[in-house]
């Protein structure tokens, strides 16, 4: 029988199928015999391209972490505004896939995506005259603030049923039985409320320290 032309598994076929299965069900799901059913191969030829399960979830981690643009912190661009394109983009590739958020949570380990965002912005932030200290703990800030945006909806923690908020109990939330019909426009505008607070107030601390 002749050899197939192309490898029946590569790391791109296993990191892809580890993050539609991410996608669908969430991190809980994922094991080596699932990915192996879902390739349609036995279990321990996955062991040729991964040691691990966790290895198997840095590289779903990385791949998603691999579409954030970083550009610029490279073209030139004034810091705020650097700051805030990088949000953006940082939050819709998490957004997209946000099952994968607690993993990314533990930080980059060894993860060559993940350490070239936390280059970039320690870089762009020194570069702009931060004080290394104040450059960490603004790529830590930044961090925690995107990943707890992409993970949860405030919106979709409130139910269609306005009964559920008596006035007498809840007086400032008649309106609140209606968020979940406007989520997007609720979370995004929240976001970018948080976002330019966020870089207002650094640019604030900025001038203070110069």
């Amino acid at each position: 029988m002749a050899r197939p032309r192309k490898p029946l598994l590569s790391r791109d076929r296993i990191v892809a199928a580890a993050l539609a299965v991410v996608d669908a069900e969430g991190l809980q799901a994922v094991s080596t015999r699932r990915l192996a059913a879902e390739l349609g191969v036995s279990g321990p030829s996955l062991y040729n391209h991964f040691r691990t399960k966790d290895e198997i979830l840095d590289a779903v981690a990385d791949t998603v972490v691999a579409q954030v643009d970083l550009s610029m912190f490279e073209d030139g661009t004034h810091w705020p505004e650097a700051l805030v394109g990088w949000a953006r983009s940082y939050r819709a590739a998490l957004a997209a896939h946000p099952n994968i958020v607690p993993f990314l949570a533990q930080g980059p380990g060894r993860r060559p995506a993940g350490l070239r965002l936390a280059d970039a912005v320690f870089g762009g932030m020194v570069d702009a005259g931060w004080p290394p200290a104040y450059a960490t703990r603004i790529g830590a800030m930044m961090r925690y603030f995107v990943a707890g945006s992409a993970l949860g909806s405030f919106a979709r923690g409130f139910v269609g049923d306005p009964s559920a908020y008596d006035p007498a109990d809840y007086p400032h939330l008649g309106q609140a039985h209606l968020l979940a019909e406007h989520q997007q426009r609720v979370d995004e505008g929240a976001f970018e409320t948080g976002l330019r607070a966020l870089v207002d107030g650094l640019a604030v601390q900025f001038e203070q320290l110069r």
